[in-house]
Order: structure tokens, then C-alpha cells, then sequence
């Protein structure tokens, strides 16, 4: 063994540390060994230095007689920067109420790491993907705690566990090994016709607004559409959201909108604001109160698919709604969810389940009026492929789709609803580029700015689902995309989410052109935790006829061509 002083350069040399390592090992190992000892997140990154000369060989390092300084991917170590802010009120108005763009301009003038203080609450934010996928790895370095920097801390629900409680606790160990299996790629496909009837049922309505040469609101709309099937896979309930144009949003919908509304307000304003006995945070916990009573009488009421007990997966695989799996579903042991648990997580199951989709959804259905050539593409791929209104839609067909599928990934690139998945820091540690990031510190990965960094994509302005048949897109970092986030925090509803717009999309698109309804820019509401377009209205005018199959086109075109 052999002992050196090494500090990280930026710091003094004085506050180096004298450390063991194997001086028969690798430089490789050597970073392993430093990383560690200095909380460096990515010990490839880590360099040496010898009276500011570069040292490359282990050697070099045993026989050095001054201290190691230690660079991070070529960089000292330093601070992470940020916008200085006005008294009190901080960031806010450098960042609202176009939180989008203005992030961006702090990108683009800070770098890949920045922070910013909003009433006293201070976030760092990221577009790089290494400490992105750093961030969600849920390591030595990064957790789910979900602290009062956190975006989610208003509405945070320790027994909810999957979802709003933080990681090292028992509750979500206990909701992390029964809620998957319910939401896993079998079940989703269990949960398919449910899903075709949901937007079956929604016909009558877009009809009638067909009939009245009407326009709609398309989140409004998307909302009551993905709520209504959340609902009755979740609950069990039919929230007759289509029951006829006018149908007002059910009390369950409204509730959880509004409360992700306050939420954004209440985080985005700081913890004096959080802390107040009235107005907008009380407004916040009376909601929560009351949806929570509503879920809470809906799962008494759900409809049982049977008494007897089941193995996870075959519980996920035969239940009549997610109710019906966890009141029914065991593990090994012969242990179920506690109901404490299942209440809350079911919670935030319906809420999670819809505000995501139907904001994915509007997104998607922007993009069919938007961009030129999208929608007929999309309609001539279900020619092609045998489409009917009488088919059955499972995912042995949805994935022979290759353009939805690509429509699909295009638009949650360009478009991706969601921007608040969080991460804390379990210590001080050291992010690639040499960023200080203190412990308990909130990083959030901007996945809207990930997905359009170009330094991670080719002309991330332009709307080209073509790019994802490109060596180029299949090459990328592995969380250069990351819509529903990765590692074992991820969104566990992505399966039911895809496969719900996979049936949802097509079947809207077979039986309606869509055209926007005037030329307004489309607005998102900065108060809301998901990115949503606001005032996007579309006319959906019933298809009469359909364009042939390719196939039969060519046919007839080479029969023409071989005519004398």
C-alpha cells in the first residue's frame, strides 16, 4: 500500500487529505478509491495534478512530494452558478411565468448545471444527461426524499409510498413490491378493452361537435377521456364524463386538477408561503382532504372480481380494476398491501394516471394539426395495416405501428408534459464538471431541456419522428430521452400510459380529421405541475372516405407505367 495527500482543485492545498491506495492497481483504480473518498459522483471523470502538471501514470502520483490535486472532467471544482435574484422574492420573476423558456436562457448562459432561489427555496436544475441518470440511479449519491425544496412537497403522502413518499421508508418498499405487478406490460394488456370501450363511448360526444360544426377545447377534453379510463381501471368508476358534451368534470378530476395547481403555487412561493394557516395552502390541504374521502368511499364501492386470494401476477392478470388487485393480490409470504397504504396509493394512482396521459394526449393531438403530413402519414400506416372500427385493438397490433410509435416518442421529446421529477442529495458531493452540490440539495433533470439540448440532438426545434429510424438517435445516451424519468423511481404507470394513447390515438384519428380553430399562439400554464397546452381548440370533422392501401397504389400505378 502506499499513502498520498490529494485536495480538489479549487480548494486549498491545504485541505488535502492523505489517503491509502494500492500502488500496484490501476490509474482506474486509483479514481475509484479518490471518488470515493471525496463523493465524486463519476470517478471516470476524476484527473490529477502535479504543480498544475497532468499526471497520467500511478507512479507519478506514489513519488509526487507535493499533494494530488484531483480535477473533474478537466475542471476544478466550483460552485454551482445561478442568477443573483432581488431581496426576498429571489429567481421568481426570472423564471415565472415562463418557466420553459426562461430556464432555457439560464442554460444557455449558465451551462449544464444552475440554480435558482424562489422565495427562499433554492433548486438546482440540469440538462445533462450523465447527472441526470446520476440523479435517478437511487444510490450512495441521489434518493427520492421528497424535502420542502422538493416540487412535490405540498402534496407529498408518506403512505402513499410508490409515489409521494420518499424511498428509504417502509412504506414504499411495502407499495414498490404489490404496485408494479398491477401496472406491469401483462397487465396493461388486460386492461385494453376497457380502454377501446372508454374511447368508443367518447364517440357520441366528438360527434356531436362535429354535427354543431363546433370546436373543443382539446386538454379539457383529453382530461375527461383519460380520467374516465383511469377511473374504471382504477376504482371501478364510471365518472360519465361523456354522457353529453356539456357533462361537467367529476368531483374526483376537478379535485386532483386544482390540487396540482395549488401545489405548483404553494412550492413555487416558498416555505413562509407553504406555512400559512389560510388561502392557497389551506385551500391546498381542504382539497386534498376531500379527494382523499372521495377515492376513499369510490374503493368501498369498487366492483370485486372475486374473494379468493391470488399471486401477484395472477391477481394483476385477472382483477376488475386495481381495487380488486389489492385488496386481493399476496406475495410469498401470504402478506397483502395494508389498506393504510392502498388508500393512499390508489390516491395518487387516478391522479397520476390521467393528468399525465391527458396532457400527453392534447400534445399529441397538437401535433396532428401543427406539423404537415403527420396526420395523413399516421392515417395511411392504419390503411395499411388493416385497420377497421370493429377490430379489436390489443398490442400484438398497436406494435406493429412503427409511426405511431415514433409519432408517439417525436412528440414526448418535443413535448414532454412533465417537468418535476426531483432528487436529493444523501451528502456533499461532486457532480461531473466538478459542481459542489450540498447535501439535502434538490436537483431537478429538465427533461424538457434534456430532450432539446443540441448538444444531444440534431435540430431539437424540428419535429421529425423520422429521427428515431437514425443510427444517430439509436446511439444517444441512454437518458438523453427519459420521458417518464429511469432508474427505480420511474413513472411505473409508463406501460399503462403508452398503451392507453396507442388506443386512444388511433381510434381518433380513423374516425376524425383534426384541424386547429384559429390562429392564437398555444399557451401551457406555468402553474400547473404538468405542461399542458391551455387554449389549443380543434375541429374534428368525421372521416367520410378513407385513402387506399399503399400496396393497391403502387399496383395501379405500375399497371399505368407497363401500359403500350
Amino acid at each position: 500500500m502506499a499513502s498520498q495527500q490529494f485536495y480538489l482543485l479549487g480548494e486549498a492545498p491545504a485541505s488535502a487529505r492523505t489517503i491509502q491506495f494500492n500502488k500496484e492497481g490501476s490509474l482506474d483504480d486509483l479514481k475509484d478509491v479518490i471518488a470515493s473518498h471525496f463523493a465524486i459522483v463519476e470517478p471516470q471523470g476524476v484527473a490529477f495534478e502535479s504543480n498544475g502538471t497532468a499526471v497520467a501514470d500511478i507512479s507519478e502520483v506514489v513519488s509526487s512530494e507535493d499533494a494530488i490535486a484531483i480535477t473533474i472532467d478537466g475542471h476544478a471544482v466550483r460552485e454551482v452558478p445561478g442568477p443573483k435574484g432581488l431581496p426576498y422574492v429571489g429567481n421568481f420573476f426570472e423564471v415565472f411565468p415562463d418557466h420553459l423558456g426562461n430556464h432555457q436562457r439560464l442554460f444557455d448562459h449558465y451551462g449544464p448545471v444552475f440554480k435558482t432561489t424562489n422565495m427562499g427555496r433554492t433548486v438546482y436544475h440540469t440538462n445533462d444527461p450523465n447527472i441526470a441518470a446520476a440523479a435517478f440511479a437511487e444510490s450512495d449519491f441521489f434518493t427520492k426524499k421528497i424535502n420542502e425544496s422538493h416540487p412535490l412537497f405540498g402534496i407529498k403522502q408518506p403512505q402513499a409510498g410508490v409515489f409521494l413518499g420518499d424511498t428509504d421508508t417502509p412504506e414504499w418498499k411495502v407499495t414498490h413490491k404489490f404496485l408494479p405487478p398491477a401496472l406491469g406490460p401483462k397487465a396493461v394488456r388486460h386492461y385494453a378493452p376497457t380502454m377501446q370501450q372508454t374511447i368508443e363511448d367518447a364517440y357520441k360526444v366528438f360527434d356531436k361537435f362535429d354535427e354543431l360544426d363546433q370546436s373543443f377545447n382539446v386538454y379539457i377534453y383529453m382530461l375527461k377521456l383519460g380520467s374516465q379510463a383511469v377511473a374504471k381501471l382504477t376504482l371501478g368508476v364510471d365518472l360519465e364524463h361523456f354522457t353529453s358534451p356539456q357533462a361537467p368534470v367529476h368531483e374526483i378530476v376537478r379535485l386532483i386538477a386544482e390540487t396540482l395547481t395549488l401545489n405548483k403555487k404553494v412550492t413555487s412561493w416558498g416555505s413562509w408561503y407553504a406555512s400559512l394557516p389560510f388561502g392557497d395552502p389551506k385551500a391546498l390541504k381542504d382539497k386534498q382532504k376531500r379527494m382523499e374521502e372521495l377515492i376513499i368511499a369510490a374503493i368501498e364501492n369498487a366492483e370485486r372480481g372475486g374473494t379468493s386470494d391470488l399471486p401477484l401476477q395472477d391477481a394483476a392478470l385477472t382483477a376488475k380494476n386495481m381495487v380488486d388487485y389489492a385488496l386481493r393480490a399476496v406475495d410469498n409470504k401470504g402478506e397483502k398491501l395494508p389498506l393504510t397504504s392502498m388508500a393512499h396509493a390508489l390516491v395518487v394512482a387516478t391522479g397520476a394516471g390521467f393528468t399525465t396521459t391527458s396532457s400527453l394526449l392534447s400534445w399529441l393531438i397538437y401535433g396532428l394539426v401543427n406539423y404537415p403530413g403527420v396526420q395523413d402519414k399516421l392515417l395511411q400506416e392504419l390503411v395499411d395495416h388493416g385497420f377497421s372500427d370493429d377490430m379489436e385493438l390489443t398490442s400484438d397490433f398497436t406494435d406493429k405501428l412503427t409511426y405511431l410509435d415514433r409519432f408517439i416518442k417525436e412528440t414526448q421529446r418535443r413535448h414532454n408534459p412533465s417537468f418535476q421529477p426531483g432528487r436529493t442529495a444523501k451528502a456533499d458531493l461532486i457532480l461531473p464538471g466538478g459542481y459542489k452540490l450540498p447535501k439535502e440539495s434538490v436537483i431537478i433533470p429538465a427533461l424538457h431541456h434534456i430532450h432539446n439540448n443540441p448538444a444531444l440532438w440534431d435540430n431539437p426545434a424540428k419535429f421529425d419522428p423520422e429521427r428515431w429510424d437514425t443510427q444517430e438517435v439509436k446511439d444517444r445516451h441512454k437518458a438523453s430521452y427519459i420521458p417518464f424519468a429511469t432508474g427505480p423511481r420511474m413513472c411505473i404507470g409508463f406501460n399503462f400510459a403508452l398503451q392507453e394513447v396507442k388506443i386512444f390515438l388511433p381510434k381518433l384519428i380513423w374516425r376524425y380529421r383534426f384541424t386547429k380553430d384559429g390562429d392564437e399562439t398555444i399557451d401551457y400554464d406555468p402553474m400547473f405541475q404538468l405542461i399542458r397546452p391551455n387554449n389549443l381548440y380543434v375541429r374534428g370533422e368525421r372521416r367520410g372516405k378513407w385513402p387506399p392501401k399503399t400496396e393497391d397504389v403502387n399496383v395501379a400505378a405500375a399497371a399505368v407505367t407497363e401500359q403500350p
